[in-house]
């Protein structure tokens, strides 16, 4: 879990699109940055058990209406070597930190 504010979330898992158009675990955070930046599909992973988190192809919308989504890589359960956050920047465009 991490604290946004006074609020707590959780981390989830991510996919990105491979050259095949298969859905694959990403080996980096700057991976996922490249990806987003070309337009390619990028999906999110709810793990929590309690279902209030998003899951599925990451669009704008979805962004819209659970704020900022916090994941962690290659794999949420089994290997988390680095972290990071999507959100929309002021004009309106994914960005990953």
């Amino acid at each position: 879990l991490e604290k946004i504010g006074n609020e707590r979330r959780n981390m989830q898992g991510i996919f990105i699109e491979n050259d095949e158009g298969a859905m694959v675990r990403p080996s980096s955070k700057k991976q996922v940055k490249e990806m987003v930046k070309m337009g390619s599909k990028v999906s999110v992973e709810a793990t929590s058990a309690f279902g209030n988190e998003p899951d599925g192809i990451l669009t704008k919308e979805m962004l819209e209406t659970y704020g900022k989504i916090l994941f962690v890589g290659p794999d949420p359960y089994r290997n988390r070597s680095f972290y990071g956050s999507i959100s929309l920047n002021k004009k309106g465009d994914i960005r990953v930190e």
